[in-house]
């Protein structure tokens, strides 16, 4: 048994790990038996989390069937400020009611990947909301401002006049108590995360703590394969998307990326992977052939083997035999020239109006195959509208 342990061992701190401060003290932490407190902060500036995140989520999944215990620390303190970390500009804070809404949602979807039983939740509110003027002065008398502006998106926005604002900089240093609070053994992020948790260890470690080890993943590159996974971007594949959307959308990847979604985001083992890449490097193999065992893997993980079946036939019949899903929402109108903006948020297909209009602008919305660039069009009781490559509706007239 111990030597299975030690396998697991060397597997999670190999596979999809980008740096650990300190490794040699990990490995010997997670060999000595103890059950380690895991950190890992979760912001909810927003409501939904894209596989990206799923990276670090995995880690820790896997931390945890080797017996240690996550600690989620919900920032409805620091979600309000918003991480600075790679922005160029201040970012606008977030009211207590919008970030309690989003981290509702949020945490649906943590609990998709991270064992919710295994999971200790705790809120920023619990010690923040005690502190006082004299704390605050206290925490950040421990570092200059000189070591703040030595981080990089800092350093930049300093040299070229940018604002920054006074909160930006009190980010990481709440960051960092929060490991103090909850006595943090280890804490992950990605590597855009190092210098905040390079601060929780040195806070720790003033405090007279044991300074917590940091474990640090890869970002995870967008399906355009060139630019960081972002909703902004329109490169990514969400969690809680509709199981054939996570499939299509997986399907859309860059090839150049296949491998690394493998190596992240499943568990496919070593021996696989190296085979996987000697049939690409050598031609053996059509991507297509990839790309679909790993839409097949992503839906399972997040649902179950039966959506994945589910997702593969759909995309097979809508996409490669260019037919329409038996499927699909079905949404009302009361004309026959409806507007098709109201229609593309009615169903799903569109966050908000301004969605819909970049979608139509973009050319991205068919109607029963003919593509739609205004925001009315004549509909038919039956008609399917088609968004992008992978959504589709049916639109009933009337009652």
């Amino acid at each position: 048994m111990a030597q299975n342990i030690i396998t697991d061992i060397e597997y999670v701190l190999s596979r999809g790990v980008a740096e650990v401060i300190v490794e040699s003290e990990l490995r010997a932490a997670l060999k000595s038996g103890k059950k380690l407190r895991l950190k890992l902060g979760l912001d909810p500036s927003a409501p939904d989390i894209h596989v990206g995140h799923m990276v670090v989520f995995r880690k820790l999944r896997q931390f945890q069937e080797l017996g240690h215990q996550v600690i989620l620390i919900v920032g409805d303190w620091t979600a309000q400020i918003g991480d600075p970390s790679g922005r160029s500009a201040t970012r606008k804070m977030l009211s207590a009611e919008q970030v309690k809404a989003n981290a509702e949602t949020y945490m649906q979807q943590f609990f998709r990947v991270v064992d919710k039983d295994k999971t200790e939740i705790k809120w920023q509110s619990e010690w923040f909301g005690k502190f006082s003027l004299a704390d605050v002065v206290s925490l950040t008398s421990k570092f200059t401002v000189a070591q703040f502006l030595a981080r990089e998106d800092f350093s930049k926005r300093f040299s070229e006049g940018s604002p920054i604002a006074i909160t930006e900089l009190l980010y990481p240093l709440l960051q960092a108590y929060d490991s103090v609070a909850i006595q943090s053994d280890v804490e992950f992020g990605g590597t855009d995360q190092k210098f905040n948790l390079l601060v929780g260890r040195e806070l720790q470690t003033m405090i007279g703590q044991k300074p917590q080890q940091v474990f640090m993943t890869p970002l995870l590159v967008g399906t355009d394969g060139s630019k960081k996974m972002s909703k902004s971007l329109g490169n990514y594949i969400g969690v809680a998307e509709a199981p054939n959307d996570i499939y299509g959308k997986t399907m859309s990847l860059a090839d150049n990326m296949i491998l690394t979604y493998f190596e992240l985001l499943t568990d496919v083992p070593a021996d696989e992977l190296a085979e996987f890449r000697r049939q690409i490097g050598s031609s053996a193999v059509n991507p297509m052939v990839l790309k679909k065992k790993l839409a097949y893997e992503l839906v399972a993980q997040l649902y179950d083997e039966k959506e994945a079946a589910g997702a593969e036939a759909n995309f097979t019949k809508v996409h490669q035999q260019k037919e329409i899903p038996d499927n699909m929402p079905e949404i009302k109108s009361d004309i026959t020239t409806p507007d098709l903006r109201k229609l593309l948020v009615a169903a799903g297909s569109a966050a908000s109006s301004s969605e819909a209009v970049r979608l139509i602008k973009q050319g991205a919305i068919e109607i029963d195959g003919e593509r739609i660039s205004d925001f009315t069009a004549e509909v038919k009781n039956g008609s399917v509208v088609k968004v992008g490559k992978h959504r589709f509706f049916k639109i009933i007239i009337g009652d």
